[in-house]
């Protein structure tokens, strides 16, 4: 079963912010490209959505997918949806963002 895969403001400035960062960084080529595996990956969500880590202990139904290490997609599951509610780095602090 597919399911549908939406992005939560929250998650879409966290895109935009990363774009901005990595653009300025590197090259808005680059962050074209890194922007693009994000979305894949969240894209698999749609066919995979139990993937990811369950994160109970933050907030019912939370799960997190890693990204290369560098980032966490924060997300849950309801129904026929997945919702992605953060983009963050996983060095980040996860209990006041969820608590």
């Amino acid at each position: 079963m597919s399911h549908q895969v939406r992005l939560s403001e929250l998650a879409i400035s966290d895109l935009v912010a990363l774009h901005r960062w990595i653009a300025a960084e590197a090259t808005p080529a680059i962050a074209d490209e890194y922007i693009d595996r994000i979305e894949t990956r969240v894209a698999a969500l749609a066919d995979f959505p139990d993937r990811g880590t369950p994160r109970d202990d933050l907030a019912p139904g939370l799960r997190t997918l890693s990204f290369e290490r560098r980032l966490l997609i924060a997300y849950r599951v309801d129904g026929g949806t997945a919702l992605v509610l953060r983009v963050i780095s996983a060095q980040r602090e996860l209990a006041p963002l969820f608590g």
